[in-house]
């Protein structure tokens, strides 16, 4: 732990790493009891058309992703709502499109493969500075409008039609919800990469819900679980010279069998009396 304050790519690394570990695991809450989680899934297809289009207009990729994911989960919604769709077909329609945009501008540039690759596989340790505010900032902004909405959302989360017809406007908060784990997908780009990403999302609340007292109780240990996993997978990876978002999300898992097998316990002995 000592290197994470000795090394100034490391220090990046950790604080980008944490505040968007955090917001992906509170969003993967909401997410999980929603049944929603495949959410992060298909955005994180989104975004890899948007970073493909940033590459190819040789513009801030980070940017391009956020401007496509953010109108693909606006038009998810939209979707969902006037075609009377589910969830998961609106999802899989965008995240499939989103694939096969990337994969076609990616083959007409031909020049930008090993840039791709970086955001496909993350590498957070080569995050640059302006990157690291941008990703606290945003982190930041998505922890605070969860904070402002909280007693909607979780009363959406729970009971949706009476959260409707208490005058709540759950469509709003749908879309709401959409572009915030939108904005957290592709922050996650660079600490997990495109294919790991939604990982965040998944693990770290389904670990927090093994462990969970209250709902305030499972996003502190989602919360905790993301932390921790930042923090021992920058340390693994400095110490293995293993990539840094594989050794996350294998803390993520870790974490979520620990958490589980200690729930089982728990209720074993209970149940058998």
């Amino acid at each position: 732990m000592h290197a994470l304050f000795a090394y100034g790519f490391l220090q990046r690394a950790f604080l980008a790493g944490v505040f968007v570990a955090v917001a992906c695991a509170v969003l993967g809450v909401f997410l999980v009891l929603r049944k929603d989680a495949m959410i992060g899934h298909g955005l994180s297809h989104i975004a890899f058309a948007g970073v493909a289009l940033g590459l190819f207009l040789n513009v801030l990729p980070l940017a391009a992703a956020l401007a496509v994911s953010v109108a693909a989960a606006l038009a998810m919604v939209k979707l969902k709502d006037r075609a009377g769709l589910h969830g998961d077909t609106a999802i899989g329609i965008f995240s499939s499109l989103g694939l096969a945009v990337g994969i076609l501008l990616a083959s007409l540039a031909r020049g930008f493969n090993v840039e791709l690759m970086s955001y496909l596989f993350g590498d957070v340790l080569a995050i640059e500075p302006l990157e690291v505010w941008l990703s606290v900032g945003l982190a930041a902004a998505v922890l605070g409008a969860v904070r402002l909405n909280y007693g909607k959302l979780l009363f959406m989360t729970f009971d949706r039609e009476s959260a409707r017809a208490a005058g709540i406007k759950v469509g709003r908060l749908d879309a709401l919800l959409m572009v915030l784990t939108a904005v957290t997908v592709v922050l996650g780009m660079k600490v997990a990469g495109i294919l790991l990403v939604a990982a965040l999302v998944v693990i770290p609340a389904a670990a927090g819900l093994q462990a969970a007292a209250s709902f305030r109780t499972a996003i502190a240990a989602s919360a905790l679980v993301a932390v921790v996993a930042v923090a021992g997978g920058l340390a693994a990876s400095l110490a293995l010279n293993i990539p840094a978002s594989a050794a996350i999300v294998a803390l993520c898992f870790l974490a979520f069998v620990l958490l589980f097998l200690l729930k089982k316990g728990r209720s074993g002995p209970q149940a058998g009396a």
